[in-house]
């Protein structure tokens, strides 16, 4: 297999899936602000989407999107689960790791694009910048949401680190860095983001 890494959280969130399976595959890194991923041969063998990461199989065939990716490696790689070992595990975790994406990843990621992100997007996609604010302000939304949910936890899906939990982390870790700070009254959410933080994975050497 290899794995076309970039810069950016969708990468991040396969890269630390990948290090809490202990699973090492070679990389090949994308010039995403060069846009290399938009161009021949990167949008025309191995992702039509222009989008990263993606994983190149041993037939040499292609995975794209980071959850159809997650979803892969666990079935490969089943140690240590992050999916989960029953239906009722990998159910509840995918509803989780669905909510966190759709209230908080998706909004922020978007908010960035929309405006701090603006000249290296507009180029490549339709942005809205009037809608950026509101964006910012969903996702946050979402982050006070899941606080209460998580107060007597310490993973987002229950009692076990999970794909949700580094879904959250490396989204949220993203906004922090490009000024989506995590509401300092989500003191529960807080308190996760330091523990994920302070794991291997999310520290790699």
């Amino acid at each position: 297999m290899k794995f076309y890494n970039s810069v950016g959280p969708n990468p991040r969130v396969v890269k630390l899936f990948m290090a809490e399976k202990g699973i090492d595959i070679p990389e090949v890194t994308v010039d995403l602000r060069g846009g290399e991923n938009r161009r021949a041969p990167y949008n025309v063998d191995v992702n039509p989407a222009g989008q990263t990461p993606a994983l190149e199989l041993d037939d040499g065939s292609f995975l794209c999107e980071i959850l159809a990716i997650c979803e892969y490696l666990e079935e490969r790689f089943p140690e240590t689960p992050l999916i989960g070992s029953t239906a009722e595990e990998r159910a509840n975790v995918r509803m989780w790791t669905r909510r966190v994406d759709l209230k908080i990843c998706e909004p922020l990621t978007n908010g960035f694009r929309y405006a701090e992100g603006l000249p290296l997007f507009e180029s490549r996609m339709r942005c809205l910048p009037e809608a950026a604010a509101g964006l910012k302000a969903i996702a946050q939304d979402g982050v006070r949401w899941l606080d209460p949910l998580i107060a007597e936890r310490d993973y987002i899906a229950g009692d076990r680190l999970s794909l949700a939990d580094l879904l959250l982390f490396a989204f949220l870790d993203f906004g922090i860095s490009v000024g989506q700070p995590i509401d300092p009254a989500a003191t529960h959410v807080q308190r996760w983001h330091e523990q994920i933080k302070a794991r291997p994975s999310a520290n790699p050497n």
